[in-house]
Order: C-alpha cells, then structure tokens, then sequence
C-alpha cells in the first residue's frame, strides 16, 4: 500500500513539483514556528509562521506579521533561504547540489526540471540550470553591492551589508520581503533615485524569466531573439511604460500620493509603482491612499503578472500577449495569430486561454468566499486575492486582518500562483494521452 501511495506521489513531475514546494513550506514553517526565530524569544503562532512561509517559498511577500520588526536574524535568514529556494526552484537548487557532487542528473528529474522551468523539451535543461544560477547570484550580488553602498548612509557597515543582501535577494526574486519594519516597504525611499532605481533594475530583470536573460547573452554574441524573447521584452516594456502613464495620470494631483512631491519623484514612483505589480510586491505609495481607478489598474497589472520561466507569478506577460495577438486576429478577420512574422500555434492560443479562464475562476471564488468570510470592503478584498495570486506581495491591509479561514484560501492561493494553475491541475489530474480520433465538425453563433 505504502509503495502504491509513494508511486501515485511522483507518478507526474507536476506532482513532485508541488509536493517539493509543500515541503519546503512545512519545514520553513516548523522552523519559523521555533522560539529563536521571533525577536523577543517567544514562540509565533503557527497559522502564522505557516503564513510567512508560504508566502517566503511562494515569493509573494504578504505578511501577518512585519519581517523586520517580528522575526529574529535568525527567522530572516530562514526566510530569505525559502525566498532563493522559492524563486531559483527548488529542483534548480538539487540540480545544482548534485552537478557539484558529481551526481548523473537522471531522465526523471531532468522533466522536473522541464516542468519547473516551463520548458518544452529536456534538450539542454542542465546547462539552463547552470545558467540560471549563475545569473542569479551575478544579478544578486551587484544588487546587493548596490544597495549596501547606499544604506551605508543609513546604518553600520554590517547591517548594511546585511540590507543589501537581503532586499537584493528578494526583490530579485520577486518576493516583496522587506526590512524596513512597520510594514513601511520602501515608502522612506520615495525620493531616492538609487534605491528605486536598482529595485526596479532587479525586479525587472528577475521578472524577464531566466530563458529571456540566457537569450540576451547568447544575442550579444551574434544569435538572434527567439520569438518567446521578443514577445517577453516588448509585452515587458510596455507595460511598464503604459502602466507608469496611467498611475502618473491618476495621481499627479492625489494629496494623499504624488501631490506633494516634485515632478522628477513623481515620475519616479509611477514607474515603480508600474514594476511592482508585476509580482514584485514593493511600493513607495501608500496603497490605501491611492484613488479607485489606480487600485483597480494595479490589480489588472498583478493579474497579468511577470514572464514564464521567471520568479514571478500571474498568467504571465506571453499569454496576456496571445490573447491580444487572438482578438486582433478575430477582428482583422484572419485565422491565424501571427507575432513578428511567426504563426503561433493554435494549440499555444487554447493553452493561453484555458490558462487565463483557470486562473479568473481561482481569483472570483476566493474573492467570493473572503467576501463572505472577512468584512472589508470589495475592491480590497479583490486586491488582496489577486496579490496573492499573482505572487505579488501587495496589500491594502487586509493582510494582518485576515480571520483564520482567510489566511487558509489566501494560503493557498499563493500556491496555486507560484505553481501556476496548469501545472497544479496537472498534479491533481495528470494529463491523458492523446486521442487516436477526432470528432465531427459542429457549429456554434458566437457574439
């Protein structure tokens, strides 16, 4: 019986894949549950070091209770292990820990690895691994030299330091953590152009997706951008550029905003509010205080979220793109969606769809059961599960009102975001061969 069970459990890779980061959340958990983890030496409360640990391995940063002030160096450094662990994946890390043994990567774990970097074959998925890596802790490292530079105005050397590595790694990472305290994030640096700059730069680039940074390098060379590059970097920017229109436009006369600010921050904090959205978790703004129309926007950006094969969440910015690519189709009146003169597969436009219809059901019916649960306010509520979903971090504060039941679903929405809804049907309900017949044409009216 035991080893029928054990087969079932890594009969997929989407099924090990989630039971991976089940794991890594229960151990994170156990460990931040520990006494030594809080500052003041007493034990947290297990829903809610569960709460933090998922959020840590699922790199979205919402907390119920706030890093810097709550957990000791201890709780950080576990955190910030579940953070790197959570955005590199954790078969990536294993992968890495075996090539410095020496070990055979095996067939097995090689279409883990497929699936957890959102592949569509196994050719070359090691030296991706190694890539992969390697632009992380480049990326992290220059970040954190970065960062550390400027809090030396702040702090000592050593907690300088200390702040470099720790936002680099999670806003690299996309995780929204922060050791500012008092759930500020990086409200205090709303004028500074060094801390926003280089936050922006590592989210950005965190955001790309490891397959976009190993083309960039590989295009330096002389190679040419694969179609998946080109999608990614166009959709990328402009979102970034029309999101920082739309926030510059909503709340250039905002008292409670951008009122009193000069023209250059304001400037400055549209676009960083543009970035984080799309999964990051960081703001400069008081989210409470933006107007009803930015807050709405904000959640359409988290929704979309980051790029495939990157720490980000959402539907990600390629399906946003086939979707888009498929209206325009429908409406000039052609078959066939075509992006920089490449025919996208029918199959990747079903995918993109299925994909977006999955994860609209997931957002309304944990909007709907937090609408029942939690007394608070719609566009709050709705903001708070989108975030989740989309592995982003923000919150309007609901966050730490959240009622026992409310933290279960926000839980796991932030698992079925880091995993992506596909992946997690797959767990459930592993794929079927494909069938050996075809139906009759029917049809349908439409509109």
């Amino acid at each position: 019986m035991r080893k029928k069970i054990f087969a079932w459990l890594v009969a997929s890779p989407p099924r090990t894949l989630a039971l991976g980061f089940a794991f890594i959340i229960a151990l994170g958990s156990f460990l931040l549950h520990l006494p030594f983890a809080a500052s003041d030496g007493e034990q947290t409360r297990y829903i809610d070091a569960l709460f933090t640990a998922t959020s840590a391995t699922c790199v979205t940063g919402l907390v119920v209770v706030d890093t810097g002030d709550h957990y000791s160096m201890f709780g950080e450094i576990v955190i910030l292990a579940m953070i790197q662990i959570g955005g590199l994946g954790f078969m990536s890390m294993a992968t890495l820990f075996a090539i410095f043994l020496k070990r055979r990567i095996s067939l097995k774990e090689r279409l883990i690895l497929q699936e957890a970097l959102n592949q569509s074959s196994i050719e070359g998925i090691v030296r991706l691994v190694r890539r992969v890596v390697l632009y992380a802790l480049s990326v992290e490292a220059a970040g954190a030299l970065l960062f550390s530079i400027r809090f030396l105005r702040d702090m000592s050397p050593e907690r300088a330091i200390y702040y470099g590595i720790f936002h680099s790694v999670s806003f690299f990472n996309n995780a929204g953590f922060d050791l500012m305290g008092s759930f500020r994030s990086l409200t205090g640096y709303v004028d500074d152009p060094w801390v926003n700059l280089v936050a922006m730069a590592l989210i950005v680039t965190g955001g790309l997706g490891f397959v976009v940074l190993s083309d960039l390098t590989d295009w330096r060379s002389g190679r040419r951008l694969s179609l998946h590059s080109k999608v990614v970097l166009s959709m990328s920017g402009s979102l970034i550029l029309f999101g920082a229109i739309v926030v510059f436009a909503f709340e250039y006369s905002n008292p409670g905003t951008m009122g009193p600010l000069d023209t250059g921050t304001k400037i400055l904090s549209a676009f960083m509010q543009s970035v984080s959205p799309r999964t990051a978790g960081v703001n400069t703004l008081d989210l409470t205080a933006l107007r009803q129309a930015t807050q709405f926007f904000i959640i359409l950006l988290m929704f979309i979220g980051a790029s495939p094969g990157s720490t980000g969440g959402g539907i990600k910015t390629t399906t946003f793109a086939a979707l888009l690519g498929a209206v325009w189709a429908i409406i000039r009146g052609r078959e066939d969606v075509v992006m920089f003169r490449y025919r996208l597969a029918q199959e990747r436009v079903y995918k993109a769809l299925t994909l977006t219809l999955l994860a609209l059901a997931l957002v309304l019916a944990a909007t709907m059961i937090l609408s029942t649960t939690e007394d608070h306010h719609f566009l709050m509520i709705l903001f708070e599960v989108v975030s989740a979903f989309g592995t982003v971090g923000l919150t309007m504060g609901l966050t730490t009102d959240l009622t026992l039941f409310g933290k279960i679903v926000i839980m796991l929405m932030m698992f079925a975001g880091r995993l992506g809804p596909l992946t997690l049907g797959y767990a459930l309900v592993p794929k079927r061969d494909k069938v050996l017949y075809r139906e009759a044409e029917g049809k349908i009216i439409i509109g």
